[in-house]
């Protein structure tokens, strides 16, 4: 059972504040993005603001390389490898077709170097290198990456290699690349300064190819990554995001970072990825506006308990709650909590209780939805606290 309130008050049963009660602002109308498949995510907010075929089934090309990345950074969290540490060229990555960073087999390689050349010179030799080095053999990593598309709950993600050629079966969709490219942003934060190496050579070899695909980075000094890739099926495709501040984002009120994730993916050229891609951040950051509605953990609302060692319980997020809203509709926001009633402890400390629900204006449309969570634990009481309770929930 679920209840509502419109009042604010830690003895309802669920919580309403209300900014403003005018009428709905209309949701802003995505530009035209010349691609076969897009994706405008709010990261800070955890929203999407625009979408096209984004469960429809793509080759990923060298976008499979974020993947590998995730593989490789959530090695060396584990200190199973080390950036210092050396890895060794086999035949078989030294003879890979497309983008390479041209080492060979005579070479012992650093891992930050692999690690370098397969983000910013794209190469598909160092991609293969770091995948015999982490998972002993490239189909054991391949195994590796397929296990772990799933357990970041990429549902329609198949991967046939590290690298990203074109291979029967080898496909994601554009709603998976922005649950791999978000998790790769949270889980791994100091390891994304790679993706936004603009220029890398590895000594001794060709200085050709040796720039970012990612002109991005060039023309926006708020990008700073991913990645991009091509092959003639997959068309031209870019994963870029960008970090610019935000009024009241930050702590007190000051301005804070709002990051977007654009993804383009089968555009016709290597100018169109990175302009449509440009075209859809800069819409998403004028077209929509972040409100901060709570700080990390701050109490959304204290409802009471029962049986539990204490009389209430804290429900919020431990990140600031943020939503993401078209431009100018921040003072129509209305948010509202539902989540179970009775609540009976025990709470674990992060256990989601309930949800906070935004709607706009008098539109009862759910503009977003987040999830509350416990910000303490809350144990069982003792055995005449829980018997006095249920004498109590029964008479209620």
């Amino acid at each position: 059972m679920y209840c509502f309130a419109r009042a604010f008050s830690g003895l309802l049963l669920a919580f309403s504040f209300t900014v403003s009660s005018v009428a709905q602002a209309q949701v802003p109308q995505a530009p035209e993005i010349a691609a076969r498949s897009y994706l405008l995510l709010d990261v800070t907010a955890n929203q999407i603001l625009a979408a096209k075929d984004i469960d429809s089934p793509v080759e990923p090309a060298s976008l499979t390389k974020l993947m590998t990345e995730y593989l490789v950074f959530d090695a060396l969290r584990a200190k199973k490898i080390d950036l210092k540490q050396t890895f060794s060229v086999s035949e078989r990555a030294w003879k890979m077709p497309g983008s390479r960073m041209f080492i060979d087999p005579k070479m012992q390689v650093p891992v930050e170097d692999l690690i370098k050349g397969m983000i910013v010179q794209s190469g598909n030799d160092a991609t293969m290198a770091l995948a015999e080095g982490v998972g002993g053999t490239v189909e054991h990593f391949v195994q590796l990456m397929n296990e772990q598309a799933k357990a970041l709950g990429m549902k329609s993600t198949t991967y046939k290699n590290p690298e990203g050629l074109t291979e029967p079966g080898h496909t994601t969709t554009a709603r998976d690349l922005s649950i791999l490219s978000t998790r790769l942003m949270q889980d791994f934060p100091d390891y994304m300064g790679f993706s936004a190496i603009k220029k890398y050579r590895y000594p001794g070899t060709p200085a050709a190819n040796d720039t970012n695909r990612n002109t991005l980075l060039f023309r926006d000094p708020t990008v700073d990554g991913l990645k991009t890739g091509h092959t003639a099926a997959a068309g031209y495709c870019m994963i870029a995001t960008a970090k610019r501040d935000f009024p009241n984002l930050g702590a007190n009120g000051a301005p804070g970072g709002r990051r977007l994730l654009a993804i383009v993916l089968g555009t016709a050229s290597d100018s169109a990825r990175a302009t449509e891609s440009q075209k859809l951040m800069n819409w998403g950051y004028t077209a929509f506006e972040a409100v901060k509605l709570f700080d990390g953990g701050q109490a959304v609302v204290s409802p009471s308990v029962w049986k539990g060692s204490a009389s209430t319980v804290k429900l919020g997020q431990f990140q600031p709650i943020v939503v993401a809203v078209p431009a100018g509709s921040a003072p129509k926001l209305k948010t509202q909590v539902a989540r179970p009633d009775p609540l009976v402890a025990p709470f674990s400390r992060g256990q989601r209780i309930g949800s906070l629900k935004v709607t706009s204006g008098d539109n009862p449309a759910v503009v977003a939805e987040v999830p509350l969570v416990a910000l303490e634990a809350v144990e069982e009481a003792g055995i005449f606290g829980r018997a006095w309770d249920a004498i109590r929930l029964w008479i209620k």
